[in-house]
Formats: structure tokens, C-alpha cells, sequence
């Protein structure tokens, strides 16, 4: 997700079924339908709830547009045992907060040309 981030691509979907393994030990993402622009989504922090109501609710409380994203709300989608997403969230917690997509997206704004470097196979 950083690498697809800084490359200013959101997959949108982040179901583990989206995303493979190759041969070649490279991460593969299958799901394009709902790809976008990393500068085009709206990275959002989750608004506190106002009342013991608004936590239980099932449905959001608060106005959530199109391209809103929250990031806190990612482990809800991964599918990950506890172990894996305490491993996660271990070595890439910051991909849980709107600040680090905001910060990326500030770079790709400016122009920045972010440099992606393969993972060390050794």
C-alpha cells in the first residue's frame, strides 16, 4: 500500500482476496475497478462520536462524500487474524492514520517525484 501510495495510486478495495503473491515474491494487486488517483480521495480522521447512540450506530452519524476514505477503518476490511494485524500495525501503523496519506499526497502535489526502491532480496 505505501509503494502504491507514493506512486499516487489508492486500490480502493483492500480485501486481501485483491491481492497475491507473484513468483518472483512481488505483491500483486487484482482489483482495478476501483483504482483512483491518490490525490483524488479525500483522506478523512473518524469524527468522534456525540453520543453513546452515535457509537452503536450500524450506519455512519456523520456526512461521509464519495471519495472519503478512513484509514482507521482499514482493519475492518483486511480480514486479518489478530496476530497478523498486531504484526501489521506493528511495522506500518501509519498507513492506519489520514495524516500519512494527507502527508503523501502534499509531496505528489508539490511535484515531487518519489522514489520507489524494490525490496532487498537478500
Amino acid at each position: 500500500l505505501r509503494e502504491l501510495a507514493l506512486t499516487n495510486i489508492f486500490p480502493g478495495d483492500l480485501l486481501t482476496k485483491n491481492f497475491g503473491v507473484s513468483r518472483a515474491g512481488r505483491v500483486i494487486f487484482y482489483d482495478y475497478d476501483e483504482v483512483s488517483l491518490l490525490t483524488d480521495v479525500n483522506f478523512r480522521d473518524m469524527p468522534q462520536a456525540r453520543s453513546h447512540e452515535d457509537e452503536m450506530s450500524a450506519e455512519p452519524w456523520f456526512y461521509v462524500g464519495k471519495n472519503d476514505v478512513f484509514p482507521e477503518e482499514f482493519g475492518k476490511f483486511l480480514g486479518l487474524d489478530d496476530e497478523l494485524m498486531d504484526t501489521l500495525l506493528e511495522a506500518h501503523g501509519d498507513l492506519f492514520e489520514a495524516k500519512f496519506w494527507r502527508d503523501v499526497q502534499a509531496r505528489l502535489r508539490s511535484g515531487e517525484v518519489i522514489e520507489v526502491l524494490p525490496y532487498n532480496h537478500g
